[in-house]
């Protein structure tokens, strides 16, 4: 993607060829402001404290950080610590244990002093994946929307393609393009006139700041929108179809992402709106059966419930607090959308059913 017209990943080598840098996606969207990665410490802090999110871009930040870790120290022992210490980062995207398999298994072909050199190759080979599997789900996705677009353009109802979506899967949630976002660019760029409802995805708005600051830097029309309007908009025929990423995908077609996607399921169910799930094959467990018995969810740090972050009227980027002193607060990172209420899943080798059989029918393989 481009920002003030200079094409930008969210995840790069440094000059010197070594260090990691990123956005620091924590500082969106008043400011962009890039960090530095020099260890594995930094890595893993990185993914922790969400300087990177979305499930792609957490796994190829954790590969990257065990590059790092094998530039400093290339023994099985070593490796095998930095791996546990990034499982622990971020329980429930599973892209995350993948990229740290997949680095496991490339550095246990090479001898120790040949493991960073094959560390770094891998590392940029899982973020070079990364952008043409979300690019494919564009074009996939692509494919969907224009279908939507021709069957309202023949039923004659004027005006735009209406696309709600939740949290943020678009370019700032991967290496390049993203999952949920990707065929809203695709759409846009092919002409056609599409525009997002975004919300705001509470407790950390990533809706807010991260959705709509790369809609607003690609020039898509869209509004941000509090979580709870989806259902009114629904109802009211503004949304012609759903689509959100996911951080695991059961093989039985559940969902896993940002907490609220249920919610808006259900209300897309009712109102006989399609709700679409984007996600790249990595985000699938096979080892899952039942997402909302077995994907373990994520439960943060209260402050982000209690407590928001924005800009003043003379730009000075402050932290308050929202809620009462002595209250208690809850704060579950994401919810499982049971694979009956997903329309389809958009994912590098097409579109399915969210069930077994069309999970196998794309991923043969997996049969």
């Amino acid at each position: 993607m481009k920002i003030n017209g200079t094409p930008t990943r969210t995840i790069w080598l440094a000059k010197d060829g070594w260090a990691v840098e990123i956005i620091d996606q924590t500082r969106l969207p008043h400011e962009f402001v890039t960090a530095r990665l020099e260890s594995l410490a930094d890595a893993a802090h990185a993914i922790k404290a969400m300087l990177v999110r979305g499930a792609p871009l957490i796994g190829a930040t954790a590969a990257y950080g065990m590059a790092l870790a094998a530039r400093a120290n290339g023994s099985d022992l070593a490796l095998a610590l930095s791996y546990q210490l990034l499982l622990g980062t971020r329980p429930t995207a599973i892209n995350l244990k993948w990229a740290l398999d997949e680095m496991m298994r490339a550095l246990a072909l090479v001898p120790e002093d040949q493991r960073a050199s094959a560390a770094y190759q891998r590392a940029a080979e899982i973020a070079d994946e990364d952008v043409e599997i979300n690019s494919a789900i564009g074009d996939n996705g692509h494919k969907l929307l224009a279908e939507i677009w021709a069957e309202r353009q023949a039923k004659g109802t004027p005006g735009r393609l209406n696309v709600l979506t939740h949290c943020n899967a678009g370019w700032l949630a991967t290496v390049d393009w993203g999952t949920a976002i990707a065929p809203i660019y695709k759409a846009f760029d092919a002409g056609i006139p599409v525009h997002v409802w975004v919300d705001e995805t509470r407790p950390r708005n990533q809706g807010a700041s991260l959705t709509a600051r790369e809609l607003n830097w690609h020039g898509v029309p869209h509004t941000v929108i509090a979580d709870n309007s989806g259902g009114h908009l629904m109802q009211h025929g503004m949304v012609d179809c759903c689509i959100v990423g996911t951080d695991r995908v059961a093989s039985n077609g559940d969902v896993c992402n940002k907490i609220g996607t249920y919610l808006k399921a259900l209300a897309a169910k009712d109102n006989g709106v399609p709700f679409f799930v984007a996600l790249p094959s990595p985000t699938i467990d096979w080892t899952v059966a039942d997402g909302v018995k077995d994907i373990p969810i994520e439960e943060r740090d209260v402050s982000e419930q209690t407590h928001m972050t924005g800009k003043t009227e003379d730009g000075a980027i402050v932290t308050v607090q929202v809620t009462p002193d002595g209250s208690a607060a809850g704060n579950w990172g994401f919810d499982v959308t049971p694979a009956r209420l997903v329309t389809g899943l958009i994912t590098e080798r097409g579109v399915c059913p969210a069930t077994p059989e069309g999970l196998k029918s794309l991923f043969p393989e997996r049969g």
